[in-house]
């Protein structure tokens, strides 16, 4: 045989050989997506609220828009889940609840957690039979998921209890239970954390330090309250953040190699609930890569400005609706946007009057309706004014409707260029569709702060708690002066009101500090 044709053989055999290499890989990828699709559970998306905040718009054709995700940990015993977390079985409650937002640039985040005990109104929600709640006020946050006794869980309600809350639309919510904390903390291979003290309570062993935890410890370690740190929901909420921060920490560490992602995948898919918007595993891997340039250092927790109100918790205003204003504005917890953001609105067009197309005759003339949703005397009064600046000309007063936390513009279907010129004079306003609607309404909430004066104390809910801005600090939206930090919490710029500066953590943060709230 000639050499020649040995290398002709040797050429055939090495691309046959690479050819079933290359079937072989995509085989497998075409078993593991198929296994991946199979684990997933997605919840009814028939249990979404209607009316719901606008999808944000692109600041310019083709750019990105923010992302907002609701983490659920559900604290149900079913499924098995009692061997990890003890108790009896029940469709339990969501103890755990972090907003995620994702920055429109797609390279910064903030994490919300929502105290689990803090008293919310629990919007209409769908029940098991099919019909829908009425609304219940002085709720707490967690008994949203648990409404209906649906078999499992009604992340949908709690969904719907977040926009309620925030004005913020949630694009995607995902539910994890004990036994998916359990598995992706082993297929990372342990995710270090820092305990406070030794703990021996209530079947839960830990020992003081920091440690790689796994498995059981994992859940462990996320569930625990009592005989840990100060005892407390807020600690627990604290911890919840710096353990994710460390797994974030690991998977950046080890890169986002097949060899990581697909045993964590697999764990995940496992355990978790999802919207019907991540129900395959494709959407999963394109929602995971999306998310892939998000730096560890560019990650803020804050847990929403909390206050005790006995056994319960309420939320600190101005500074809980602040921080909604500023996410749904797409700035930072110090007002700023992030780097090639652009301005990203929540309404169909730019929010800064000055900004917006010049009216038509038919706009100028349209029938306006302006409601004061607060009960602070003369608001609506100064929201006329701001629409008869813009050029707006028929512009009457409705009656008074108290109790709105967030400004919104509610319009006809074939009046939506007409609402979306309006809500540019009211920055951050919800458009909400509402068909039937004869003129636009524009119904201003507690977010709303009229032209040159001062926010007013009376704009929070009777439920709320009054906290004092920290001195110095601009209205939200602005950039604080350069190098000026806030007193209350070192460090940070002092445009950023105390309710929110004193409950930030960096996902960079050393693990074993700001365990606690004390």
């Amino acid at each position: 045989m000639s050499s020649s044709t040995r290398r002709r053989r040797f050429l055939r055999t090495a691309i046959g050989l690479a050819a079933v290499l290359v079937l072989s890989v995509a085989g497998v990828g075409a078993w593991f997506y198929n296994r991946l699709n199979s684990n997933i559970t997605t919840f009814d998306a028939g249990g979404v609220a209607t009316e719901r905040p606008p999808a944000p718009v692109p600041a310019s054709p083709g750019a990105q828009v923010p992302v907002n995700l609701l983490l659920l940990g559900s604290d149900t015993r079913d499924d098995g889940n009692n061997s990890l977390g003890g108790g009896d079985e029940g469709v339990g409650n969501s103890d755990t609840a972090i907003l995620i937002h994702v920055y429109a640039d797609h390279k910064h985040a903030v994490g919300v957690s929502i105290p689990r005990d803090t008293l919310v109104t629990i919007p209409s929600c769908k029940l098991a039979n099919g019909t829908w709640s009425k609304p219940r006020t002085d709720q707490m946050f967690n008994s949203a998921f648990s409404l209906g006794e649906l078999a499992k869980g009604n992340p949908a309600c709690t969904q719907n209890t977040v926009e309620s809350l925030t004005g913020l639309r949630i694009d995607h919510t995902i539910v994890v239970d004990f036994k998916g904390a359990a598995a992706m903390s082993e297929a990372l291979g342990g995710v270090d954390a820092c305990v406070p003290n030794d703990v021996n309570e209530y079947g839960i062993h830990l020992k003081k330090g920091m440690q790689k935890l796994s498995g059981q410890s994992a859940v462990d370690y996320l569930r625990a309250r009592h005989g840990i740190g100060d005892n407390s929901d807020i600690g627990r909420m604290k911890r919840q953040q710096a353990f994710l921060s460390s797994m974030i920490r690991k998977v950046q560490g080890q890169g986002f190699s097949l060899t990581t992602l697909l045993p964590l995948a697999d764990a995940a898919t496992k355990s978790l609930t999802v919207d019907e918007g991540l129900g395959t595993a494709s959407k999963l891997v394109d929602f995971a890569r999306s998310l892939s340039d998000i730096q560890l250092s560019d990650v803020t927790f804050v847990t929403a400005p909390w206050r005790f109100a006995g056994d319960r918790v309420r939320l600190v205003q101005p500074d809980a609706d602040t921080l909604w204003k500023l996410l749904r504005e797409d700035r930072t917890l110090d007002g700023h946007t992030t780097a090639g953001t652009g301005q990203v609105t929540s309404s169909p067009g730019p929010t800064a009057p000055g900004t917006t197309a010049p009216l038509t005759a038919e706009q100028a003339s349209a029938p306006i309706t302006v409601v004061n949703g607060v009960g602070t005397s003369g608001l609506a009064g100064s929201g006329s004014k701001a629409l008869q600046a813009r050029g707006f000309q028929n512009v009457v007063l409705g009656a008074n409707e108290p109790g709105k936390q967030h400004t919104e513009v509610a319009y006809d279907p074939a009046q939506k260029a007409l609402a979306a010129q309006v809500a540019a004079v009211f920055p951050g306003a919800a458009l909400v569709e509402r068909p039937g609607t004869e003129a636009v309404t524009v119904t201003l909430g507690a977010d709303y702060q009229p032209a040159g004066a001062a926010r007013t104390e009376t704009a929070a809910k009777p439920e709320a708690v009054t906290e004092p801005k920290a001195a110095s600090a601009p209205s939200p939206g602005l950039s604080p002066a350069p190098g000026a930090t806030n007193p209350a919490s070192p460090g940070v710029p002092s445009g950023m009101p105390t309710g929110i500066a004193e409950n930030i953590r960096g996902a960079d943060t050393d693990p074993c500090a700001n365990l606690t709230f004390g």
